[in-house]
């Protein structure tokens, strides 16, 4: 067969790929190849971007590529490109930003029509096989692009020309410069809190997702000003998100959204990255108010994590689907008859008053297991019963055709669970989760970094393109959060390499930020934003991690590109605070830092007691570091002016001014008092 004549997905390594490798549909994966086969043949172009989770995705794969008529048409008119979004977040990034200039809302799949040298004139994302829910049919859509590229091609002309300029068009600069402030970060906390659901935790309105970002700025304003407001917004959010459907109360691990404001009912898919911005939070919340249902799901997601979503190079998995056996949900949902089989009808009983199961179900005739009723955790008599319960169900379940399972290995997402558990570790002060953390980081170092550049994803002994912004940025997060536990380790030499390279490659020097894609990517646009998606925007993350590197490097570039950032996005995040969540949080950290400089030859993050009351004070925020003595710390870093020598002492600083050195856990308190950071 020739290209033209053939699916080309079988050599592929996305299992998203592979999935549609036998459709009728003549697939080719995004390339030169395919734009030159446009070119030659004078056909559009049908973009297509979706990931192996993705719940409608499988439905339009079923209702329209798996259909012969529907490919014929594909086939004969246009030429047909199938994306992994998680293997390619560049090219999807671009397509879905153009689908937003037309005014509709996004999602996946993602279907875009393209000129054949990739500029979008039209698209949209699932459409039916037949007429449905007020949408074309995706043969009157295929069709009717058919007639107008034929017949009317200026109108493709035209609508190519003004979504490029959409593309292009940077946000209107204000009259005066607007600059971020710590006010005006306290001001967005306040704007946020009355978007909150108060009876249910997370943002008024359904669907529901956790919405990390948010509540991780939430939570650091609380601790800044005290405002209860704050604490119990952020509270309410993780009980009810830990408690709710939206966790899997079995295998541990949440689900990426609740398709009602309740939490009740998941859209099934787990993600990595969900899961490791959760860790995060729940930990960050679990250090300083010792909840035990914090702590429990944060083991629970952990355990989940290293049991069944480790690839074999020892880092992390991407996801796991919704469906199984072609339903959503399947895999998770009981009826209450199975439960008594496998439970016996006293156990049963008491098992189905916790966790919301009846006969009728609370879903489609079937029971999402869920705590929603009794949100707080019963005596420890009850919860072992549960936990026996549960531990019969959980292996019930394993005797199921299992979800389909996503085991590429992406960098960026890896670099946010590393974090998280390295993050986590250091809270809970969990040295097990630290080593996991660390043996990951290694794995990716060694199989992602090669020829001195970072790459994206990695599956089957293949790696595959560049690392994009988001890779580089919590990669280098995930080097500081494990240097800050790892005294002696090479991590810190490994961030300044990774921003150094990401630099190099990705900074944008007229717009004074990050792109999105390395222009190696040859994308027709190169983004530079800084609001946040299902994950924290790189540009932000690295206002923190660039400030960071300064201070515990001394080199003032880092500083100037971490002002540079919040100022090229202060106007935005002002206008829009509720997309710049992880922007402000990074600027309260620049504009107010607190670093923590162990010295001595000894250390121990894990046992060191004037550490762990540091941590316990103060939490993650602060830039840390070990050291054998303060003598080498940068010239202008404050502690090393009041050196003591190669002994072992802890520092503690605010700003340019540091405590003195502390020996004992009382010298400690006495340095926390000092620099008003007993938080605690």
């Amino acid at each position: 067969m020739t290209p033209a004549s053939a699916n080309l997905l079988g050599l592929e390594t996305s299992p998203y790929l592979l999935q549609h490798k036998d459709n009728p549909v003549h697939w080719m994966p995004w390339g030169d190849a395919a734009f030159a086969r446009a070119k030659a043949e004078n056909k559009p172009i049908i973009l297509s971007v979706g990931y192996a989770a993705c719940h409608w995705c499988h439905v339009m794969a079923h209702e329209s590529f798996e259909d012969d008529e529907t490919a014929r048409l594909m086939n004969e008119h246009f030429v047909a490109i199938k994306v992994d979004r998680e293997e390619r977040p560049d090219v999807d990034r671009l397509y879905m930003q153009a689908l937003h200039s037309l005014g509709e809302q996004g999602g996946w799949p993602l279907t875009m029509f393209l000129t054949p040298d990739g500029h979008p004139f039209w698209g949209g994302t699932y459409f039916p096989k037949e007429q449905l829910y007020g949408r074309p049919s995706f043969r009157y859509v295929l069709k009717e692009l058919t007639r107008i590229w034929r017949d009317e091609h200026a109108k493709v002309t035209t609508n190519a020309t003004a979504i490029l300029s959409a593309l292009k068009r940077e946000p209107a600069r204000p009259d005066q410069d607007v600059a971020l402030t710590l006010d005006l970060a306290a001001d967005a906390a306040r704007v946020f809190l009355s978007a909150i659901d108060l009876d249910h935790g997370g943002l008024k309105g359904a669907p529901k997702f956790p919405q990390v970002p948010i509540f991780a700025f939430l939570w650091s304003m609380a601790e800044r000003s005290g405002d209860q407001r704050l604490f119990d917004a952020v509270t309410l959010t993780l009980t009810h998100v830990s408690q709710g459907g939206i966790y899997d109360h079995l295998g541990g691990g949440f689900a990426r959204y609740s398709v009602d404001h309740l939490w009740l009912v998941p859209h099934f898919e787990k993600m990595l990255y969900d899961n490791a911005q959760l860790v995060s939070l729940l930990a960050r919340v679990a250090r300083r108010t010792g909840n035990a249902l914090f702590r429990l799901r944060i083991e629970e997601t952990i355990g989940f994590v290293l049991r069944e979503m480790t690839a074999p190079i020892g880092a992390y998995a991407a996801s796991y689907d919704a469906d199984s056996e072609g339903e959503e949900g399947k895999f998770y949902v009981w009826t209450a008859q199975e439960i008594t089989d496998l439970l016996g009808p006293e156990k049963a009983k008491a098992f189905a008053q916790t966790y919301d199961v009846s006969l009728a179900g609370n879903w489609e005739g079937h029971n999402i297991l869920n705590r929603l009723k009794s949100l707080e955790l019963r005596d420890d008599r009850t919860e072992s019963q549960l936990a026996a319960s549960r531990e019969i169900l959980f292996d019930a379940r394993k005797k199921r055709i299992p979800p389909g399972y996503d085991d590429k290995v992406l960098a960026d997402w890896n670099g946010l669970m590393i974090s998280g558990l390295a993050e986590a570790a250091l809270l809970l002060n969990r040295p097990d989760w630290a080593e996991s953390a660390r043996s990951a980081f290694a794995a990716i170092m060694s199989h992602h970094w090669q020829e001195g550049r970072l790459h994206h994803s990695w599956r089957d002994g293949r790696l595959r393109y560049d690392a994009t912004a988001e890779g580089y940025a919590h990669l280098i997060t995930a080097a500081l959060a494990l240097a800050a536990i790892t005294p002696g380790g090479d991590h810190l030499a490994q961030a300044v390499t990774l921003a150094d390279t990401m630099i190099a490659k990705l900074w944008d020097e007229r717009r004074q930020a990050f792109a999105f894609a390395t222009e190696e990517a040859g994308l027709i646009i190169r983004n530079v934003q800084a609001h946040d998606d299902a994950t924290p925007n790189a540009n932000a993350v690295m206002v923190r991690n660039l400030a960071a590197l300064y201070h515990l490097t001394g080199k003032a570039d880092y500083l100037a590109k971490a002002d540079a950032i919040h100022k090229s996005f202060a106007a935005e995040a002002a206008n829009n605070p509720f997309g710049y969540a992880t922007l402000l949080l990074s600027f309260t950290m620049l504009a107010d830092p607190v670093q923590i400089v162990m010295s001595g030859k000894a250390g121990n993050a894990f046992a060191d007691e004037r550490f762990r009351r540091l941590i316990d004070a103060v939490g993650s925020n602060a830039v840390i570091q070990w050291i054998d003595d303060p003598s080498r710390l940068p010239e202008d870093h404050p502690a090393r002016h009041k050196s003591a020598g190669a002994a072992s002492r802890a520092y503690l600083c605010r700003g340019q001014v540091c405590a003195a050195p502390a020996q004992t856990v009382a010298d400690v308190d006495d340095a926390l008092q000092l620099l008003q950071l007993q938080r605690a």
